[in-house]
């Protein structure tokens, strides 16, 4: 029992971890919230966040020692951070509140709604505040004064009123978090962060039974102070970690995974636009600051021009061929479209160089490059497989392949 302790102090004291973690789902937010703060879930939002992060700062043990000495009266942080969680509960349910009724709801049962929580949560840090007065806490206790001061009259009221205010707040978020979770056509990054939020709001409730647990154990006589003192800051660590992570996936993996989709098609049109590069012996222009966005677009801009200029040299009958033949060898359509128009591509390279006068004939009246134009995606894939390439254009150019496309 006493090594598990030590365990759970050292983490329980680990206050920065959230605090970061918090911090940065703020940072990530923070464009939204200037540009839209009339909007009442992202100021929910940005509450919460705030609230979070004070939460944990103020909490932390030499925080504590630092606000009772600066202040001069011991215990004053405890109705502080009371009040701040209570604040934090308040901004949950707001949040709760935008959430069920969307952005577009102003309806008067809205804000009849925002108004109670309001109220009802302003009313429990006036009266945190007015019992902390009415106690008498003369021993300063940075890490136990929930047990030390259990059965104090007053104290032990004001105890009780928070862990109860922050208990109905966390059940209500957590339990409409998760049936939110089950709710079909919901993005993918938005289901892992409300996945993660509902896991951060459930582990805040195992900070709730070990907190009333320990108290009411103390009110009985008896000792699981640990209970208190060192399991509910664990969990409330990881808890707001989990809800910090939960705010940070939807926001940071939706614009993680354009980049990545944005390299990707930057990097799967190389083998195409370096083939292209052979004909005009130019490229995309570079510029080492560009946007991951303008370089894929100076790239397919690049490649889209250049089969303009190939397409006098574009033989429709030897794409027909191909794509029959592909078709016989077993790819399936998409992929033998593909294949057969990287086919008449090489052949137009091949074609124009043979004959790069004809270039200057290219004309409207060539044949229809729309095909080429609008899947280069697909046969910039293709041409990474030359052997299927090869493949296809053998069968393409076996006897009695014309007569028996005919």
């Amino acid at each position: 029992m006493t090594h598990a302790r030590d365990v759970l102090d050292t983490f329980s004291v680990s206050f920065w971890l959230p605090i970061g973690a918090l911090t940065i789902a703020l940072v990530m937010k923070l464009p939204s919230l200037v540009k839209m703060w009339r909007d009442p879930m992202l100021r929910a939002v940005g509450g919460l966040l705030l609230f979070a992060c004070a939460v944990f700062v103020f909490a932390s043990p030499s925080v504590i020692g630092w606000t009772n000495r600066v202040t001069g009266v011991p215990n004053i942080a405890a109705p502080l951070v009371y009040s701040l969680l209570t604040a934090l509960c308040a901004s949950w349910l707001l949040l709760i509140v935008a959430w069920r009724n969307g952005l577009a709801d102003r309806s008067a049962s809205t804000r009849r709604a925002a108004r109670w929580v309001v109220f009802a949560y302003a009313g429990v840090v006036v009266a945190l505040w007015v019992l902390f007065w009415l106690a008498d806490v003369p021993v300063e206790r940075r890490r136990d004064l929930d047990t030390y001061y259990a059965t104090t009259p007053f104290m032990r009221e004001e105890i009780l009123l928070y862990l109860l205010a922050h208990t109905v707040a966390c059940s209500v978020t957590a339990r409409l978090i998760w049936n939110w979770v089950r709710t079909d056509g919901l993005d993918a990054w938005l289901r892992w962060g409300l996945r993660f939020l509902g896991v951060g709001y459930a582990t805040n409730l195992l900070f709730d039974v070990a907190k009333l647990t320990a108290v009411i154990a103390r009110m009985t006589g008896h000792d699981l102070d640990w209970l208190s003192t060192y399991l509910a800051p664990s969990a409330a660590c990881l808890s707001a970690t989990m809800v910090a992570i939960g705010f940070i996936i939807p926001h940071g993996g939706q614009y993680l995974h354009e980049r990545w989709r944005i390299r990707l098609a930057h990097w799967q049109l190389r083998p195409l636009y370096l083939l292209l590069r052979t004909v005009n012996g130019g490229g995309a222009p570079f510029t080492p600051r560009a946007t991951g966005e303008l370089r894929l677009i100076r790239r397919e801009t690049y490649i889209r021009d250049v089969l303009l200029q190939l397409s006098r040299h574009l033989d429709e009958e030897l794409r027909e061929r191909s794509y029959a033949a592909a078709l016989d060898l077993g790819f399936e359509p998409g992929r033998a479209k593909a294949l057969a128009a990287a086919v008449t591509i090489l052949d137009a390279v091949a074609a124009r160089e043979r004959a790069p006068q004809t270039d200057s004939a290219a004309s409207p009246s060539g044949p229809d490059t729309a095909y080429l134009l609008q899947e280069i995606q697909a046969v910039a894939l293709a041409l990474r497989h030359r052997h299927h390439i090869e493949a296809v254009r053998s069968r393409a150019a076996a006897p009695g392949r014309e007569n028996a496309r005919a």
